[in-house]
């Protein structure tokens, strides 16, 4: 399992998962539910205690990942997979992000 913090405006709100399975996870950390101030990361990333699951990468994070020359520059100087979408954004948005979400690897397990 692959794991990232989800950092909004430099809090960890969240984590997201890949699955040995090829499936991903995305749960918010409880004290982010619980504080009415704390926006959710999304608007279709709602705050709620049960983990959003999906058979792909969340359309919220997808829309964060390179394209075109800039992917393939990514993935061949990082030497990551083109289909890899999770190594890809781990790689990218811890700094190079747009907005005011930033994922940050965590160690894998």
């Amino acid at each position: 399992m692959r794991q990232a913090k989800v950092i909004y405006k430099n809090e960890w709100a969240g984590t997201l998962s890949q699955n040995n399975d090829g499936g991903f996870e995305f749960c918010y950390k409880e004290f982010w539910v619980n504080d009415v101030s704390k926006l959710p990361v999304s608007l279709t990333l709602p705050k709620q205690k049960e983990p959003f699951r999906s058979e792909y990468l969340f359309p919220f994070f997808h829309n964060m990942l390179p394209e075109g020359t800039n992917k393939q520059m990514v993935c061949y100087n990082l030497k990551i997979d083109e289909d890899d979408y999770f190594g890809i954004l781990m790689a990218t948005a811890k700094s190079d992000a747009i907005g005011a979400v930033r994922i940050l690897k965590m160690e894998e397990s």
